[in-house]
C-alpha cells in the first residue's frame, strides 16, 4: 500500500507549470546590454516619429483630394 502512495504524483496545478515553465524560458534569453537597449529604443522611436510624420502627410493629402472631389 505505501508503495503505491508513492507512485501516485499529485497533479501539478496549471497556473503553477506557466510560471514554471515561463521563467525556465526566460533564463535562456540573451539579454541586450544597456548600450545596446538604449540604442535600440533610440532607433525604435525615430522610426516612430518618421512614420508619424509620412502619415500625417498621407492623411492630409488625402484630405485635401476628398475635398477637390467632392467640391
Amino acid at each position: 500500500m505505501a508503495e503505491k502512495a508513492k507512485q501516485v504524483k499529485k497533479k501539478e496545478n496549471a497556473i503553477q507549470r506557466w510560471f514554471r515553465e515561463t521563467g525556465g524560458e526566460l533564463r535562456k534569453v540573451s539579454w541586450p546590454t544597456w548600450p545596446e537597449a538604449r540604442r535600440l529604443t533610440g532607433l525604435v522611436l525615430l522610426v516612430m516619429a518618421i512614420v508619424g510624420v509620412l502619415l500625417s502627410l498621407v492623411d492630409y493629402a488625402a484630405g485635401e483630394i476628398l475635398k477637390l472631389i467632392l467640391a
